[in-house]
């Protein structure tokens, strides 16, 4: 390996973002059904969330100067990676119960896993982020894992 992933930079793995809670409420979801062409009768009602809708409640809010080159919001969260260029390297997600109007939910990010390979082009970072998305009972309504490749 080239070394890119040191000590210091490993040292960020386990950090924790702040806990971000927001209220889902009918006219939210319905705006995302549209906005997404998810045409079932409960969604257009705003009865009950569909799929990834809760992406958009904890998507951050950056003004345009706090964007950076690519149009994505700097996360907090990481390091200052060597690498750069970023491409998507995997999502998984699990429900665990719908998300209604109404709903309180919290979510908390953490960075799980920081690790290189050899590609062939050259070396590449990997890390990993866990998002969890909980109601105000503690009870899991989503469980995220996304894995981000840097070249």
């Amino acid at each position: 390996m080239s070394g890119l992933v040191t000590p210091e930079l490993l040292a960020h793995v386990g950090r924790k973002s702040e806990p971000r809670r927001e209220l889902v409420t009918r006219r939210d979801i319905r705006r995302y059904a549209i906005a997404t062409g998810n045409r079932e009768r409960k969604y257009l009602d705003g009865e009950i969330a569909p799929p990834m809708f809760y992406l958009a409640l904890f998507w951050p809010v950056a003004e345009r100067e706090e964007l950076l080159p690519d149009g994505v919001a700097r996360d907090p969260l990481l390091p200052e990676f060597p690498l750069k260029k970023a491409m998507a390297g995997g999502l998984a997600i699990e429900y665990f119960k719908p998300i209604r109007p109404g709903d309180w939910l919290t979510a908390t990010r953490e960075l799980t896993a920081i690790y290189e390979k050899k590609g062939s082009s050259g070396p590449l970072i990997f890390y990993e982020v866990e998002m969890t998305v909980v109601d105000d009972a503690g009870e899991l309504v989503v469980r995220e894992k996304t894995t981000r490749i840097l070249r």
